[in-house]
C-alpha cells in the first residue's frame, strides 16, 4: 500500500529562528512596479528613533483627524551609484544573468569591496543595448563616506531591480543611468508606502524562556525552572523543530510591509533633524534622509534596504500633516 503523502500546512512565521548569513539582506523578489521605468529600491543607513505629532491619517482609527504623538525611526540615505546593469533570462533553473555591462570611472572605494573592474567596450555596450531577456537590474553601490554614523567606509554592492512594462524602455533606462547617481526621491514620497528589509539587533545565544516565551516551570520541580517539560512523544522518536529550545536569538533577517514616508528631508542643514547632542550610537545627520512611521529591524548605524509595496492595496496619502518633529536631546543634556 502507498504511504500516505500529506504536506504540512500553514505558516510557521518566523520558524526557524536561524542567524542571517551577512549583515545586509538580500532582496528575493521584486514587485510589479509602476508602467515606466523606474527603480524599485534603495538603501539606507538606521539612524535612531525619535517622536513627532501628526494629524491622524488612519479613516478607521478612533483619533482620526486628531493631533496624537507617535514614534518615528529616521534612516539616512545617501545617493548610491550606478556602476552597471544586468539581463536575467529565465529558464529551468532559476533566473540567470545573461549579460551585463560596467560604467566607466568606478569609485576608488568600489575597490575595497570588489577587484577594479574594466569599463566595458563600445562592442559590448552595442550587444547589450540590442540584448532581450526577462528581467533588468541595476549594479549600484552605496557611499557611507557620505555619513558620520558608518564605522566602515567600504561599500555596498547591490542589485535593484528596474520596473516598466516594456523591456526595451527598460533596458534604455538602465544604460541611461550608468555612472550616475541615484537620490531616494526617485523611489519615493511623502505619504507613500515601502517595504523595509533589515537584519535585527542580535542577543546571541538564550534559552528556552527567553527565546520563546513559554511558562516556567513550577516552583518544586527537581531539575530546571526555566526549562520546557518534555521534548516530545517517544514516537516518532526525534525532537521535532516545533518543541522550544535554546538557541540564537536575534541576527534575523525580516521584512516589514507598508511603513508610511512620513517626511523627505533633502538637506538637513536646512530642515533639521538632528537631537541636541546628537543621536545615540550614530552622531549627525549630514545627507538626505527618511523619516518613517514606526519602529524598523536593525541597531543603529545598520544597512537597511527599501522595496517598493508587494502588498499595495492600501492607499497613500498625497500630504502627511506633520505638525511637530522632536529634536530634544535624547541623553539628557
Amino acid at each position: 500500500m502507498a504511504r500516505r503523502h500529506r504536506p504540512r500546512r500553514g505558516s510557521l512565521a518566523y520558524s526557524p529562528r536561524s542567524r542571517s548569513a551577512r549583515p545586509v539582506p538580500r532582496i528575493r523578489s521584486w514587485p510589479a512596479g509602476p508602467a515606466k521605468p523606474a527603480i524599485e529600491g534603495f538603501a539606507g543607513f538606521k539612524v535612531g528613533m525619535t517622536h513627532a505629532f501628526i494629524v491622524d491619517y488612519r479613516k478607521r482609527s478612533t483619533t482620526a483627524g486628531q493631533e496624537v504623538a507617535i514614534p518615528v525611526t529616521v534612516v539616512e540615505v545617501p545617493p548610491i551609484r550606478v556602476v552597471g546593469a544586468r539581463v536575467y533570462a529565465r529558464g529551468p533553473y532559476g533566473a540567470r544573468v545573461k549579460g551585463e555591462v560596467w560604467s566607466e570611472g568606478a569609485a576608488e572605494e568600489l575597490g575595497r569591496r570588489i577587484p577594479s573592474h574594466p569599463a566595458s567596450s563600445a562592442e559590448s555596450r552595442a550587444a547589450f543595448s540590442t540584448m532581450s531577456g526577462d528581467d533588468i537590474r541595476l549594479l549600484v553601490h552605496t557611499q557611507p563616506h557620505l555619513i558620520t554614523g558608518s564605522p566602515s567606509k567600504t561599500p555596498q554592492l547591490l542589485e535593484v531591480r528596474v520596473s516598466g512594462e516594456k523591456f526595451d524602455d527598460r533596458r534604455e533606462f538602465a544604460v541611461q543611468q550608468l555612472g550616475k547617481e541615484l537620490s531616494a526621491d526617485q523611489l519615493t514620497r511623502e505619504g507613500e508606502f515601502l517595504d523595509v528589509i533589515g537584519v535585527t539587533k542580535g542577543f546571541g545565544f538564550q534559552g528556552h524562556i527567553q527565546r520563546w516565551g513559554v511558562k516556567l516551570q513550577p516552583r518544586k520541580n527537581s531539575k530546571h525552572r526555566r526549562m520546557i517539560g518534555t521534548l516530545g512523544p517517544h514516537n516518532p522518536s526525534f525532537v521535532s523543530y516545533r518543541i522550544p529550545q535554546a538557541g540564537q536569538q536575534g541576527y534575523h533577517r525580516r521584512t516589514q510591509f507598508n511603513m508610511r514616508v512620513l517626511k523627505v528631508v533633502r538637506d538637513p542643514r536646512a530642515d533639521p533633524v538632528t537631537p541636541a547632542g546628537g543621536f545615540p550610537h550614530y552622531g549627525e545627520v549630514r545627507s538626505a534622509c527618511l523619516v518613517l512611521h514606526g519602529s524598523l529591524p536593525g541597531s543603529a548605524k545598520r544597512l537597511l534596504r527599501f522595496r517598493s509595496p508587494m502588498r499595495g492595496h492600501i492607499a497613500s496619502v498625497d500630504k502627511v500633516d506633520l505638525r511637530y518633529f522632536s529634536t530634544r536631546s535624547k541623553q539628557g543634556v
